[in-house]
């Protein structure tokens, strides 16, 4: 499938609008991608809890994890699901609210500059080919868009916020997705 971006959105990606996002910073850069992994509930995969949860329609009911995140307010600019479907939920140009509490070469704040990539999957399990091959097509054309993310901007959520998180984990191979990266 051959990803371009239009007016800031991914096209043939699904759009599942997140109100969990702002205006990034009045020079608007953006220069880094960031790397993520998520599973609702934890392990599991399939289903609506992630679009629930990046939209702020998590039923607390529904597992008892949810009672300790249904309140958060987050959100990612993608998410790529197992079987390599890619949902957009906030527009590039604008922030989503997916790093936190983050740093990247002493800049706080990598909302303000960066796109957050999420991958349905956890730290420990496989990802599937599917989703390394969408993730690299999907980067080549965020490059290619935005110029300022080179290969060395390319991180994942532990490199930006160390001892706070662990994604997209020990199972994400780094190696094979910059092989992808160069084909």
């Amino acid at each position: 499938m051959r990803n371009d971006i239009q007016d800031h959105w991914l096209i043939p990606a699904k759009r599942i609008q997140s109100p969990n996002h702002n205006e990034r910073p009045s020079e608007g850069r953006i220069d880094l991608l960031v790397i993520h992994n998520i599973s609702l509930p934890p392990g599991k995969f399939g289903g609506t809890y992630i679009c629930d949860f990046f939209t702020n329609q998590l039923d607390r009911t529904a597992h008892p994890y949810f009672q300790e995140i249904a309140a958060l307010e987050v959100s990612a600019h993608l998410l790529i699901r197992r079987d390599g479907h890619v949902i957009q939920f906030v527009p590039f140009n604008k922030r989503a609210w997916h790093a936190g509490e983050s740093c990247f070469q002493d800049e706080r704040g990598c909302n303000d500059f960066s796109i957050g990539i999420e991958l349905e999957g956890s730290d420990d399990v496989k990802f599937t080919a599917q989703q390394y091959q969408q993730l690299a097509d999907v980067t080549k054309r965020i490059m290619t868009a935005y110029p300022g993310i080179t290969a060395d901007r390319i991180v994942g959520h532990s490199d930006i916020a160390p001892g706070r998180k662990t994604d997209p984990g020990s199972a994400f191979d780094w190696a094979l997705y910059r092989q992808l990266l160069e084909t």
